[in-house]
C-alpha cells in the first residue's frame, strides 16, 4: 500500500480564551458540551464538567497513513517505525514516512463481527532485549461465542511475522456478543499486564460485572508470562478469580500508569452519559450497572436510577453528554505544554481531550477538535510528538506537533 503523506494546520485554544471547539469561553466555566442527558447531581465538586483549559497551543496534524480498515491500536517501536493493528485482524509495521507493510505473518484468528477482532498492543518492557509485543484480541470459542484474549509473541528480525505466539488471558464466560470486549493493555514498572475488559453488551452479561468469580466487567492483572501475581487483592478467595484486580466496570477502553505515583488509571464507556474516569484500585468496586451517572440507550433508568452506594467507588471525573473514550495516556513529553496531563482519545467528539488532574481530582478540561475523525488509540513517540488511529472505513495514521 502506497500513502501520500501531507499536512493540515488546525488552530486551537488561543491565549485569549477561544477553546478548542471553536465556542466562547468564560473564565472558569466548564468546556461547552451540550445538554446532559440525565439530571444527577454530582457527589462532590469538579466530579463534571470542570473548567476549561487554554494551553495555546496550535497543532499541526500530519496524515503518515491512510485506507486502513478500522485500525484500533497502535505501537511505537524503539526505530521509530509502527506498528498498528486492524480490527479485522491483520497488524502492520507502518514507517514514519507512510510505508505499509503487507499484514505480518503468525497471529491467531480472531471473531472480526461487531466491535470485535484484532485490538490492542504492547510491547514488552524489555523489547530491545526480547521483541515481545502483546495483543488483545475477539478469540472465537465456538457456537457462536467469543470472548477476550490476550497472547504474546516475538516480532521476527525483519519485522514481517510474529513467532512463538503464546496465548496467554482468556476472559471467562465466552458469551455470544459483537460488543464491549474492552481490550486496554498496559504494563505497569514491575512488567506486571493489566488487561481491561466489558461487560459484552447485554441486559444478561453486564450484571455479571458484580461477580468476582468471573472476569466479564473487570480489570485483570497478571504477570508478562501469564501467571497471577500473587499480591493481586482475591488470590486465594474461592468466591473470586484471582486475576482479577477491580470490578464493577461496563467497557473498559483506555488505561495507563501514573508517571509520578505507578497508580493506574482507566477510562470506561458509560451507557448514555456516565463516561468514567477513574483511579483503579486493587479489590474495589466500580458499581456497574447497579450505579452509573447515565441512562440507558432505549431509555429510561439503569438498575434503580442511582448514582452512588455504600461499598461503590464515585468516578473521579464522568462526562454526560459522552465523549465515548478510545485511549488514554498520561503525557511525558516536552514537545507539548502538557507534561502529566491526561490525553484521551474521543470517538463521538472526534477530538483530543485534555485533563489535567491535582491528585485524584480533574481539575481542568481541553478539547481539540482535529477533524481526522472517530480516535480510537493514541501513543506518544520519543521525541514527544503524538500518533493517533482513526476507527473508520478508511482509517489513518496521523501525527500530532505543535506547530
Amino acid at each position: 500500500m502506497r500513502v501520500l503523506t501531507f499536512a493540515t494546520v488546525i488552530l486551537f485554544a488561543a491565549c485569549n480564551g477561544a477553546p478548542s471547539n471553536g465556542q466562547t469561553a468564560t473564565p472558569g466555566a466548564p468546556v461547552e458540551q451540550g445538554q446532559a442527558n440525565a439530571n444527577f447531581q454530582p457527589a462532590f465538586e469538579g466530579q463534571t464538567r470542570a473548567p476549561a483549559l487554554t494551553s495555546g497551543v496550535v497543532i499541526e496534524t500530519q496524515e503518515i497513513a491512510a485506507r486502513l480498515d478500522h485500525p484500533w491500536g497502535i505501537a511505537v517501536l524503539p526505530d521509530g517505525n509502527l506498528l498498528v493493528t486492524e480490527r479485522a485482524g491483520r497488524l502492520r509495521l507502518i514507517t514514519p514516512q507512510g510505508q505499509v507493510s503487507e499484514p505480518l505473518t503468525g497471529l491467531p484468528a480472531v471473531d472480526a463481527r461487531g466491535q470485535g477482532g484484532l485490538l490492542d498492543l504492547a510491547l514488552s518492557l524489555t523489547f530491545a532485549a526480547d521483541r515481545l509485543i502483546y495483543w488483545s484480541y475477539a478469540e472465537p470459542r465456538g457456537n457462536g461465542t467469543n470472548a477476550t484474549a490476550v497472547a504474546r509473541g516475538r516480532l521476527n528480525d525483519n519485522a514481517t511475522g510474529v513467532e512463538n505466539v503464546q496465548r496467554i488471558f482468556q476472559q471467562n464466560p465466552a458469551w455470544n456478543s459483537r460488543g464491549h470486549f474492552g481490550s486496554r493493555l498496559v504494563f505497569d514498572g514491575q512488567g506486571r499486564l493489566y488487561i481491561t475488559l466489558g461487560d459484552r453488551q447485554g441486559d444478561d452479561s453486564r450484571g455479571l460485572a458484580q461477580d468476582r468469580s468471573v472476569t466479564i466487567g473487570k480489570v485483570v492483572r497478571i504477570n508478562a508470562d501469564g501467571a497471577i501475581p500473587s499480591d493481586n487483592p482475591f488470590v486465594g478467595q474461592a468466591d473470586a478469580a484471582a486475576e482479577v484486580w477491580s470490578y464493577g466496570h461496563r467497557n473498559v477502553q483506555g488505561a495507563d500508569i501514573h508517571p509520578g505515583t505507578g497508580a493506574l488509571w482507566t477510562i470506561e464507556h458509560g451507557p448514555r452519559g456516565g463516561d468514567e474516569l477513574n483511579l483503579t484500585q486493587a479489590g474495589l468496586n466500580y458499581g456497574w450497572p447497579v450505579i452509573s451517572y447515565g441512562i440507558e440507550y432505549r431509555g429510561g433508568a439503569v438498575t434503580g436510577g442511582i448514582a452512588a452506594q455504600d461499598g461503590m467507588e464515585q468516578p473521579n471525573y464522568y462526562w454526560d453528554p459522552v465523549i465515548a473514550p478510545g485511549d488514554m495516556d498520561f503525557y511525558r513529553g516536552e514537545l507539548f505544554p502538557w507534561r502529566g496531563d491526561i490525553l484521551i482519545a474521543g470517538l463521538e467528539t472526534e477530538a483530543l481531550i485534555r485533563v489535567r488532574v491535582d491528585g485524584p481530582r480533574v481539575i481542568g478540561e481541553e478539547r481539540f477538535d482535529l477533524g481526522v475523525g472517530r480516535i480510537r488509540d493514541l501513543a506518544e513517540a520519543a521525541d514527544g510528538s503524538i500518533y493517533i488511529v482513526t476507527d473508520e472505513d478508511n482509517g489513518r495514521v496521523v501525527r500530532l506537533i505543535p506547530q
